[in-house]
């Protein structure tokens, strides 16, 4: 049972609505409409055929898919990347093979992404002279010590 309905309009008959592999999944599968050939290095945005009606308040955010970054060394290059609720046009992915030697290719109908639908917050930015202090201040990349 959904939680929460998305609309959905394809570009063709043929393309595969987002679909949740196993119950209990937060990202639900999206594929290439296109073939798709990345050279080890190369990226490309590649279409998906999907247009989304999200609701206002939330957003779909694009993960890469474990397998294909294990697998082949492929990844998103904007990771999440971000569909906005008052986009309407096809979501593409930006895919890129960071592979070092080997070609990857991916067939019309591959699953190269997952979608995240989560709800996200509107922001009041409001400019003061300083911030509160908090545990941490300002300490930033690798200010943990941590490996």
């Amino acid at each position: 049972m959904a939680d929460l309905e998305i609309l959905v309009s394809t570009t063709s008959p043929d393309v595969p609505l987002p679909s949740y592999s196993h119950p209990g999944d937060a990202g639900a599968d999206v594929t290439t409409r296109v073939d798709v050939t990345l050279e080890p290095g190369e990226r490309a945005t590649v279409p998906t055929g999907l247009r989304l009606a999200l609701p206002d308040g939330y957003a779909a955010f694009v993960h890469p898919r474990s397998g294909l970054a294990s697998r082949h060394g492929i990844t998103i290059v904007n990771a999440p990347g971000t569909v906005d609720a008052g986009y309407r046009g096809e979501v593409s992915v930006t895919l890129l093979n960071t592979d070092p030697r080997e070609t990857a290719r991916l067939a019309a109908g591959d699953r190269i992404a997952q979608l995240v639908i989560q709800r996200v917050e509107r922001a009041a930015f409001v400019p003061v002279e300083a911030l509160p202090g908090s545990h941490r201040g300002e300490g930033g990349f690798g200010s943990t010590g941590a490996s």
